[in-house]
């Protein structure tokens, strides 16, 4: 800080600058990312992007009784939760220590 405690403006400047690019190449990675989650034992795979995006689920056909069509879908919800639990996962480990760098620019809420 400069004297009087007003920051200098430059160097916050190169600060988010860098933050931006960090969080661009989190952003980036976290597309490219594919998590997988599973319900019944492996019964049903659901696999994301790290953004969230569904890719692909896959049920076995071990899994399909069509008198009982409810644990099916129960099983389908399971394994998108896991996997969206995996890409918060991965989300929060990309951008966590992006986010907590947004504090050494004495922006209030960061």
């Amino acid at each position: 800080m400069r004297p009087g405690g007003q920051p200098n403006m430059q160097q916050m400047l190169k600060q988010a600058q860098k933050m931006q690019q960090q969080i661009a190449k989190a952003q980036a990675e976290l597309a490219e990312a594919e998590l997988t989650g599973t319900a019944g034992g492996g019964l049903v795979t659901a696999t994301v992007s790290g953004s969230g995006e569904i890719k692909s689920i896959r049920i076995d056909p071990k899994a399909v009784d069509p008198e009982d069509v409810e644990t099916l879908e129960d099983l389908v919800v399971a394994a998108l939760h896991n996997a969206a639990e995996a890409a918060k996962e991965l989300t929060d480990q990309k951008m966590g220590p992006v986010a907590g760098g947004m504090g050494g620019l004495g922006l209030p809420g960061f």
